[in-house]
């Protein structure tokens, strides 16, 4: 990476830990359950590409199925 790019991806890097510092604990607490739901929504869009004639509950399914396989890997590595 050339010094340039790097010192902007310093910087950037130390914004965000300064604004994550200026977060109060209750709202990071938050952040959590927000990230998850985030993460199923983006996999719950990308699943109805994928299956585009599926249910509601077909894709709920392959969503719990997909995180099952990740709780499993998780535990496997």
């Amino acid at each position: 990476m050339s010094n340039e790019f790097q010192t902007l991806a310093d910087e950037l890097y130390r914004e965000s830990v300064l604004r994550a510092r200026r977060t109060p604990p209750e709202e990071r607490i938050l952040d959590g359950p927000r990230l998850f739901d985030y993460a199923c929504t983006i996999t719950l869009a990308g699943l109805r590409a994928e299956m585009p004639q599926a249910t509601d509950a077909e894709l709920r399914l392959a969503l719990r199925q997909r995180l099952e396989l990740g709780r499993r890997l998780e535990v496997a590595s």
